[in-house]
């Protein structure tokens, strides 16, 4: 009887054993971040509380803002592979993995931070982004406005015709960015985030696409003085997460992954807006200009980006069919 008891001892405590570490599997996320101090890394902090609160520390959130784990292009390779689970970049830097992220490029298509929120809130639009770098094994999280799209110059940019023979470092390789400009004269090339304020202080480059939230902290405005807005123009960022990643969490911590994730997503709308009125504010207090173009220059630098859409939305069914539903949403929320 005693040898059957501590046989049976024995059997319990060893499946107790085996029980033990996977019921307190901790899991880290790591979130890379190219900026620091804006609404992407308040995001952060506060999806970081609430998803240690909610999974009582089985899901670790570790925040890098200012490309502590690397340039973009290796921090987006690194999602891919799955050695980081999140980064935060602009969209033009996902196009390798996925293409179709460069109908989000578009100028024109959203009005105003809070206009394209409520596009990128849309049910069926949510569905669809989701389904964006299946293939590569990756997918965005959450995708958002982060600011009106500018042009931070050496020189200032007053009409269309001052961007002719300008190099401009635009935020990745899409057409939908490039294109307008080369028709309108200049010479845009893709540079990663960390080699732009180098380029621009040895005059490597006259110009780079951007927002407050990268010139402010950054301290642009001590390389360059002028900050053109770029006509219907906003950098839309996502958060890439890897796929497999996200899956190994199991069903109950997945889904309160993606439910803080959208919870969260309201900071774009209201503390996104006000930081970047105060960043504006801000790059003039440090001596800078912003800029807006002409109502004519303006028409011009639209009519340039339409010439273009036909072309990138041919090349590919899928990307006219994305198009159109971007489209057609952006309407509904007029």
């Amino acid at each position: 009887m005693g040898n059957e008891f501590s046989r049976s001892l024995m059997a319990a405590g060893l499946v107790l054993g085996m029980a033990g570490p996977a019921s307190a599997q901790q899991f880290t996320m790591k979130l890379s971040l190219p900026t620091i101090n804006d609404v992407s890394h308040e995001w952060m902090k506060a999806f970081k509380a609430s998803v240690e609160d909610r999974t009582k520390g089985k899901v670790k959130v570790e925040i890098y803002p200012s490309n502590q784990l690397g340039q973009i292009p290796a921090t987006v390779d690194g999602v891919s592979m799955g050695t980081i689970e999140a980064t935060f970049p602009a969209i033009g830097f996902f196009v390798g993995l996925e293409p179709r992220f460069q109908t989000l490029d578009t100028a024109g298509l959203f009005d105003s931070i809070e206009h394209g929120q409520k596009v990128f809130n849309d049910p069926e639009i949510r569905a669809r982004i989701a389904t964006f770098g299946e293939s590569k094994g990756v997918e965005p999280l959450l995708t958002y406005l982060n600011g009106h799209l500018m042009i931070v110059s050496t020189k200032p940019i007053r009409t269309i015709g001052d961007l002719k023979g300008m190099k401009i470092r635009t935020a990745g390789g899409t057409a939908l960015h490039n294109d307008p400009l080369r028709s309108l004269g200049a010479s845009p090339l893709s540079m990663p985030l960390g080699e732009v304020l180098p380029a621009l202080q040895n005059r490597a480059i006259d110009g780079a696409t951007a927002i407050h939230a990268v010139f402010i902290p950054f301290k642009y405005y001590d390389v360059a003085k002028t900050a053109t807005y770029v006509p219907g123009s906003y950098v839309v960022a996502a958060g890439l997460v890897n796929r497999r990643w996200m899956k190994s969490l199991g069903p109950e911590l997945e889904g309160i992954v993606r439910e803080e994730a959208r919870r969260h997503e309201t900071l774009f709308s209201t503390r996104g807006v006000e930081d970047n009125k105060r960043l504006g504010e801000a790059w003039t207090k440090n001596g800078g200009e912003n800029i807006t173009l002409a109502l004519e220059d303006a028409k011009k630098y639209l009519e340039a980006v339409a010439s273009v859409v036909p072309k990138v939305t041919a090349s590919n069914p899928k990307f006219k069919e994305d198009y159109d539903a971007f489209v057609a949403a952006a309407k509904k929320y007029r």
